[in-house]
């Protein structure tokens, strides 16, 4: 027993001298890796994360340079669990609506789409286009983007729309299965009929339910077609172009020009008013003279008649 207390006293301090050096290590060698991966340093005891340095140079970036027709809204987030019609209605104005059209157009192609509808009239500086695209609903925040950074477009109004069409898609998916479950019900008892009466029975009432198969297949299919591809409309009018005003003469500044226009003008006027009295007196000046040869010609016939009377 007392053999075996002196070996423990002697490992005390051992053991001791191990554990010291063990929590001594990571401080001195490995500390300062430590710290720095956990944003620590001798100074000031906290350090700032690289991310967010990138973050704040980056937002310094964007604020310098700000993007152009930001009131375009752009949704950020659709679920994708959700079928969803999305349309979308844009208008733009531009000194070039011809030329921004076929850009829309190019945009259009570029993400998979199609155009729909192009309508370009005027001529000008009175040119005007609307059309309306389509493109894959998982590129319509990227069809909505590369319209709002065209060059020399002015955003006018916009508007964005997203009809759920969700439970409308499983219904008729879930009725589409009972009708195909039976028709095959149908059909096995098709096989097993042996009268003439049952099969023509049972053939009319599978083509109706095979009618009902393709009507609910067509819906299914529309709604789908509705779902992946996105509708954008877009009008383009050309930009107003101000009339540059007429300087107004100064009426202090002495011009014998407009003294001279305005004698001759008075001198129109009044060779008008002779004029138009001349015409009155040769329409009408007739009427003086009959009224006057009629007063001599009863003056005379009395005078006739008086002396012989």
């Amino acid at each position: 027993m007392t053999a075996r207390r002196a070996l423990v006293l002697l490992a005390l301090p051992a053991l001791l001298l191990a554990a010291c050096a063990t929590t001594g290590g990571p401080t001195s060698a490995g500390g300062e890796p430590a710290r720095q991966a956990y944003g620590l340093d001798g100074a000031s005891g906290v350090t700032p994360a690289q991310p967010a340095k990138a973050d704040v140079a980056g937002g310094g970036q964007a604020a310098a340079q700000p993007a152009k027709n930001d009131s375009l809204p752009v949704p950020r987030i659709f679920n994708p669990d959700r079928a969803l019609i999305l349309t979308a209605n844009v208008a733009l104005r531009a000194a070039q609506p011809w030329a921004v059209s076929d850009r829309v157009q190019s945009i259009a192609v570029g993400l998979g789409g199609d155009v729909m509808g192009l309508s370009q009239s005027g001529s000008g500086e009175q040119r005007s286009a609307s059309l309306t695209i389509r493109v894959p609903s998982e590129r319509f925040n990227d069809a909505l983007r590369q319209i709002r950074d065209i060059a020399d477009v002015e955003v006018l109004s916009s508007s964005v729309d997203a009809k759920d069409v969700t439970d409308q898609f499983v219904d008729l998916q879930a009725r589409l299965k009972a009708k195909q479950a039976e028709e095959q019900r149908y059909l096995a008892l098709l096989a097993r009929a042996d009268k003439i009466e049952d099969i023509l029975r049972i053939d009319q009432v599978l083509a109706q339910t095979r009618t009902q198969i393709e009507q609910l297949t067509g819906q299914l299919n529309s709604i789908k077609a509705r779902t992946e591809f996105s509708t954008i409309a877009v009008s383009i009018t050309p930009v107003l172009v101000t009339p540059t005003p007429a300087p107004t003469p100064d009426p202090k500044v002495y011009d014998p020009s407009k003294t001279i226009e305005r004698a001759v003008a008075a001198l129109v006027s009044v060779v008008r008013v002779f004029a138009d009295a001349a015409i009155w007196a040769l329409v009408f000046g007739w009427i003086p003279l009959v009224l006057f040869g009629l007063v001599v010609l009863v003056s005379r016939t009395r005078a006739r008649i008086a002396p012989t009377a």
